[in-house]
C-alpha cells in the first residue's frame, strides 16, 4: 500500500489532484486507523498511471518495484522511514549503511578491507571496479546469498574500494594497517582528497556519503536489481551498478559541475555560466527531474561544504546559484554540492564520482538483498519491432 504523497508522485500529480481522483471515483482509497490518512493500492495507482492524458490506454510491461529501502519525498529521501537530512546530522555513514541493510544490532560490525595487494595504476573509478572484482575472486563462497553473508561481503567491499581509491602511491603501509582499520570510512576516503585531511573535511565527506547512499530506483540501482533477479552474486551485481554509474549523466555529473566551478574561478561567474549554456545547453549541477522545488540534498551537503570552503569559494558558489536563480534556471542539485566539496578540498575533478560510487555501494546492496526476495527473472521490457527507417 502507498501513502498519499507516494501515490501522487507515481502519478505525476499534486495531492489536491489525487484527492479529486478519489472523489470522482477514479481511484479507490483505503482508510487507516488515523482518520487523516489514506492508503492506495499499488496496482490501482499503476493502472491509472497507464492512462494517457487523452484517456487512451498506453501499452506497457514495465515491472513495478515495491521497496522499503528508500522513499523520495518533498523534503528529500528517507531511508527506512528516516529522513536523510536528520541522518546526516546524527549518524555516520557506517550506521546509515547498516540501516539500509537492515543489519541486526549486536556485535560491532567489521569494516576492515580485504588484503588485495597494491592496486594497479589506473583511474580511480577503475580501481573501484578492480577492488570489487578482487574481493569476489578471493571469496571462496561468493555465491552465498544469505542476507547476513551479503551484508558482511558488502562491508568488506566498501572498505576495500576506499583503500583502492587511494591508489598505489597512497596504499596503507603494513605497519599502519591496524591503525587504518579503526578509522571511519569517511576518514579513509578523505585521504583521497587531501594528504592530511582536517576533521572538517572528514565530516563533509561523511555527510556526502550519507546523502548519496541511496536514491530509490535510480538507473544504476535498477541495473543492480536486474542482476539480482538473475541471482548473480553480490560482487557481479555491484559491478553492474558501477558500470551504469559511469555515465556523465549519472555518477559523472559532479565532475562536469567541478569543471564549471573551476571555469568560474578563472573567468568569473557570469562568463562561466554563459559558456556552459552555450556549449552544453544546460548548467551542470542544476535541476532534478524528481525535485521540482530543488534537490533538498544540496542544502544538507552545502552546510558542511561551507564550513570547509574559503570565504571566496563560498561567495562564488552562492553567486553562481543566485545568478542561475535570477535567470529562472532550475535549482541546484546534489551534484553541485559534491563538486563544491571536491573543489574546495583541492581534490581532482573525478573525486566526486569516487565518493558517489562508494556511497552508492551501500544502497545497491540494500536493493540487492531486497530483490533476492522477489520472483527471479521478473524484469523483461516489451519490445516493439520497427523496421529500419
Amino acid at each position: 500500500m502507498l501513502e498519499s504523497e507516494e501515490a501522487a508522485r507515481r502519478l505525476g500529480i499534486k495531492l489536491a489532484t489525487l484527492y479529486a481522483y478519489v472523489s470522482r471515483g477514479l481511484l479507490p482509497s483505503y482508510p487507516t486507523t488515523d482518520s487523516r490518512r489514506s492508503l492506495f493500492d499499488l496496482d490501482d495507482v499503476e493502472r491509472l498511471a497507464r492512462r494517457s492524458r487523452s484517456g487512451r490506454r498506453v501499452e506497457t510491461r514495465l515491472a513495478s518495484v515495491t521497496t522499503a529501502v528508500t522513499q523520495l519525498r518533498d523534503d528529500g529521501p528517507a531511508y527506512r522511514g528516516k529522513p536523510v537530512a536528520d541522518l546526516a546530522r546524527t549518524e555516520c555513514f557506517e550506521s546509515v549503511a547498516d540501516l539500509l541493510f537492515s543489519a541486526p544490532t549486536g556485535a560491532a560490525p567489521d569494516w576492515r578491507p580485504a588484503r588485495l595487494g597494491r592496486p594497479p595504476q589506473m583511474a580511480a573509478s577503475n580501481r573501484l571496479s578492480w577492488a570489487v572484482m578482487m574481493c569476489g575472486a578471493r571469496d571462496p563462497l561468493r555465491s552465498d546469498l544469505r542476507t547476513e553473508s551479503v551484508v558482511k561481503k558488502a562491508r568488506t567491499v566498501i572498505a576495500s574500494a576506499v583503500e583502492s581509491a587511494r591508489g598505489p602511491q597512497q596504499g596503507v603501509a603494513r605497519e599502519d594497517a591496524h591503525r587504518e582499520s579503526k578509522t571511519s570510512v569517511a576518514g579513509r576516503l578523505a585521504l583521497v582528497l587531501a594528504d592530511e585531511p582536517s576533521a572538517t573535511l572528514v565530516g563533509a565527506v561523511d555527510t556526502a556519503l550519507v546523502v548519496l547512499a541511496d536514491h530509490e530506483l535510480a538507473t544504476s540501482t535498477m541495473a543492480v536489481r536486474v542482476a539480482a533477479s538473475t541471482r548473480a552474486d553480490v560482487y557481479d551485481a555491484l559491478l553492474a551498478g558501477l558500470c551504469t554509474l559511469a555515465g556523465p549523466l549519472h555518477g559523472g555529473a559532479s565532475e562536469v559541475a567541478h569543471g564549471l566551478l573551476v571555469h568560474a574561478e578563472r573567468v568569473g561567474v557570469a562568463p562561466a555560466l554563459d559558456s556552459a549554456l552555450r556549449w552544453q545547453g544546460s548548467l551542470p549541477g542544476f535541476g532534478h527531474p524528481l525535485y521540482s522545488g530543488g534537490d533538498p540534498r544540496f542544502g544538507v551537503l552545502m552546510q558542511k561544504v561551507n564550513e570547509l570552503a574559503s570565504p571566496e569559494q563560498e561567495w562564488m558558489v552562492r553567486s553562481l546559484v543566485d545568478l542561475a536563480r535570477a535567470q529562472a534556471v532550475p535549482a541546484p542539485n546534489v551534484d553541485l554540492a559534491l563538486a563544491a566539496l571536491t573543489w574546495a578540498a583541492g581534490a581532482p575533478p573525478d573525486a566526486g564520482r569516487t565518493i558517489f560510487s562508494v556511497a552508492r555501494l551501500a544502497g545497491w546492496t540494500a536493493h540487492y538483498i531486497e530483490e533476492l526476495a522477489e520472483r527471479p527473472l521478473r524484469f523483461r521490457a516489451r519490445a516493439v519491432y520497427a523496421s529500419d527507417r
